[in-house]
């Protein structure tokens, strides 16, 4: 009753300040406890078809990285600081998707499209978490193939195992610290009234929308952190493709700028794709026609970019496939010898 009362007040006065406080002291019995993630509901009738697209997409993306983790680990050639990065890359690239896609594929399986608040904030933290930590896996990278081109010679001093272990740890204590700082906000948000987000996953920006506290001071944290996550890594990776264009475009025979290009293109491709469809989806005005597209957009970062980097960096990279035969062999071997 009293919460009745207080939206009728807040009706009549139209104060947003004092609607929030009344709805916050007066009763915790309109809190929202779940969320309804609509994803496609709009298309009832392709759900079994989205369900076997994603699954199919899923089992893709889980079985191409987790072959990259195992060459990783089981071949001696692939023992250098640019696989390193490149295991710990398709490593976070199975769990990231195993954050959102499974969630998924249980909504279009049953129809079932509700999610706790504290479910639906722990999913944005793995997801939070783990693309922060690509942002900086991918500065990293680029760093890795910046030393290799431009610094050749002092390559293997400059960047050893020591240096290697301590930027993958950097990359993922960073993006944990982070998201962390940002998730303890969210917990002492309240959530009330319209509980539906236009999304298939618990992205920060609909969630926010949801709440009837005082989101200001929570705006501002993560505008600074989301800052500190993509721009800066972005930046670090965008000046080390500049200083190895300028290296590539300097030297004389073709060849040798070909031989160049053709160790940091697998990566360049995959920076491409990831940063492109996140500044879509967070950098551009939210539009009435962009709007329609985020969701689309967000399936690129969150979806087809791991599904793709397997193929990206096994198609380019000729270690990597007589990685694969040597393992496939060896493996055909020793059930050839069990038989």
């Amino acid at each position: 009753m009293f919460a009745g009362l207080a939206g009728v007040f807040c009706l009549s006065w139209g104060g947003e300040g004092v609607c929030r406080f009344l709805i916050q002291n007066t009763t915790n019995l309109t809190a929202n406890t779940v969320f309804i993630l609509l994803g496609f509901s709009d298309y009832p009738e392709l759900q079994t078809l989205l369900f076997l697209a994603f699954l199919t997409i899923y089992i893709l993306t889980v079985a191409g990285n987790l072959i990259i983790v195992v060459l990783v680990v089981n071949d001696v050639h692939l023992h250098t600081p640019m696989y390193y990065f490149l295991g710990n890359l398709s490593c976070l690239e199975i769990c990231y998707t195993s954050t959102t896609l499974p969630r998924l594929l249980f909504s279009l399986l049953t129809g079932d499209r509700t999610i706790s608040v504290h479910g639906c904030i722990m999913q944005y933290h793995f997801f939070g978490v783990l693309a922060s930590t690509e942002c900086y896996l991918l500065a990293m990278m680029s760093y890795d193939r910046y030393l290799a081109i431009c610094k050749p010679l002092r390559y293997s001093s400059l960047m050893n195992s020591t240096v290697c272990i301590s930027l993958i740890t950097f990359s993922w204590v960073s993006g944990l610290l982070n998201v962390s700082i940002v998730t303890s906000l969210l917990w002492k948000l309240m959530f009330c009234g319209p509980n539906e987000i236009e999304h298939f996953f618990c992205d920060l920006s609909p969630v926010l929308k949801l709440s009837c506290s005082d989101t200001q001071l929570a705006e501002l944290v993560i505008f600074i952190f989301s800052s500190i996550n993509t721009v800066i890594p972005f930046l670090l990776t965008l000046i080390s493709y500049m200083n190895i264009i300028i290296i590539i475009l300097k030297m004389q025979t073709k060849a040798s700028r070909q031989k160049a290009f053709s160790t940091c293109s697998s990566h360049l491709t995959v920076v491409m794709l990831f940063y492109g469809s996140l500044i879509c989806v967070y950098v551009l005005p939210e539009t009435n026609t962009l709007k329609g597209l985020h969701k689309t957009f967000s399936l690129f970062y969150t979806v087809f970019t791991p599904m793709l980097n397997p193929l990206i960096y096994s198609l380019r990279n000729r270690e990597v496939k007589a990685a694969f035969h040597r393992t496939a062999t060896k493996m055909f071997n020793v059930v050839h010898t069990l038989a």
